[in-house]
């Protein structure tokens, strides 16, 4: 367990198992009493902290994905709208701006869903559909995007 820095680990080690030749006082053996009542649930909480330290990393380290799948989405957005607006083509606001209420859920629902899900699953499966969702709306909003730059 990595709970060894913390001096979790040593807490459990000396809880779990009585010192030979100490004499336990009444405080010391009600307190490792208590322990073994609730040792799965202390042992399962420490697990599911572990399990969710090595889930935010994950997507923490995903982070460049959406912003290099972002910046091409708006490269190609950005083209795309030099396009339109020098061969005279349509301009919609509508469409900018239903686009623009898709990145927060692209960005945010990876997030909550990687977390949340209980069983094993592979980063890609959650990470990259949102990542490519929030370079989608990226493309469309600056290919739409009315102003002047």
């Amino acid at each position: 367990m990595s709970f060894r820095k913390t001096g979790i680990e040593s807490l459990i080690i000396a809880l779990a198992k009585p010192t030979p030749g100490v004499d336990d006082s009444g405080f010391r053996q009600r307190l490792r009493h208590y322990y073994q009542l609730a040792e799965d649930y202390i042992l399962a909480a420490m697990l599911i902290t572990e399990v969710f330290a090595v889930r935010l990393a994950v997507l923490i380290m995903a982070l460049p994905a959406f912003v290099l799948l972002g910046l091409m989405g708006l490269t190609d957005g950005l083209v795309q709208r030099d396009i339109r607006r020098w061969s005279g083509g349509r301009e919609s606001s509508f469409v900018y701006h239903w686009a623009k209420k898709l990145l927060y859920p692209a960005l945010i629902l990876p997030w909550i869903l990687y977390l949340a899900i209980p069983s094993s699953l592979h980063p890609n499966l959650v990470v990259l559909p949102f990542a490519i969702l929030f370079a989608l709306s990226v493309r469309v909003m600056a290919s739409m995007f009315k102003k002047y730059l």
